[in-house]
């Protein structure tokens, strides 16, 4: 899809205050889009036009949210039922590396509210399933590989400190919060993960929305979104923290949490693409 959108000239500090630069980051390769500089202030800014987004659509947002929930709730159960009670809440947590492709239907419902068109079903599932048809599906397939290898690395973790032993749930957080190799665990799990969210949050924060509202390759939306977080490292951490914070209070409230979260984080990160990426330049 060509980038027509009003919205992509570089933005006002006049009219927007949570712009720190207009200078346009220096560009790499004359086909790749700009990057802005963004202040933290953005944050609360993206979250109060994604909520506003959700609440004006809510009944979308609730729909696809219940479907990443109730498919948590499957995968947990089927977990349980083969005995790997490990891997719950890497699977849970590492959930969020596959959210921004999950919430690509919100990307679309944005981008009518946005200009102002009727929102349906019809073109909703529509939007969606075309998108296999383009580079947004190989950004899929990265964004999987990298939640199958957290998976790897935590089942590695878990057998280097437990050895193959079977714990029914129960007997694992007993002893991961009663004994000290539990807690080193619990540290070392949190650090390893940490490191590959942080590495997977890099080259996909505004990947997918990029891909879906423009006709790019994959790999030009995943450099573009690692020279953003590169460009705005406080903000990008600070709107990490965020997508952290909000994916643990959703798992704490048995997943049902992400009948909101995931709408509201995939509007606002529609918002943040916007907001962060210059027009897209015309091939030389």
């Amino acid at each position: 899809m060509a980038d027509t959108s009003k919205g992509n000239t570089a933005p006002n500090s006049t009219q927007d205050p949570t712009i720190k630069d207009n200078a346009r980051v220096k560009k790499r390769n004359p086909n790749w889009p700009d990057v802005y500089s963004l202040s933290p202030a953005v944050i609360p800014e993206i979250l109060k036009a994604g909520m506003s987004d959700f609440l004006n659509s809510i009944r979308y947002g609730l729909f696809f949210g219940g479907i990443y929930a109730v498919g948590g709730w499957v995968l947990i159960i089927l977990l349980l039922e083969l005995e790997l009670p490990y891997l719950v809440y890497p699977l849970a947590i590492g959930f969020a590396l596959i959210a921004p492709f999950i919430a690509s239907g919100f990307y679309f419902i944005s981008h009518q509210l946005e200009e102002n068109k009727p929102l349906s079903w019809g073109r909703a599932f529509g939007v969606v399933k075309s998108m296999f048809n383009r580079d947004l599906g190989w950004m899929a397939l990265v964004t999987g590989f990298s939640l199958f290898i957290w998976l790897d690395m935590a089942a590695f973790i878990t057998l280097s400190f437990f050895g193959f032993k079977l714990f029914s749930m129960a007997e694992l957080i007993d002893l991961i919060f009663t004994t000290e190799k539990g807690l080193l665990f619990l540290f070392v799990g949190h650090i390893v993960g940490a490191i590959i969210a942080l590495i997977v949050f890099s080259f996909s924060v505004i990947s997918f929305p990029m891909l879906y509202h423009r006709d790019i390759d994959f790999v030009t939306a995943m450099v573009t979104s690692v020279r953003l977080v590169k460009n705005n490292p406080q903000t990008m951490i600070l709107w990490c923290i965020t997508i952290a914070v909000l994916t643990v209070a959703s798992i704490l409230a048995g997943l049902l949490g992400l009948f909101v979260t995931l709408p509201l984080l995939g509007h606002a990160t529609w918002h943040l693409y916007k907001r962060a990426v210059g027009p897209q330049p015309n091939a030389t």
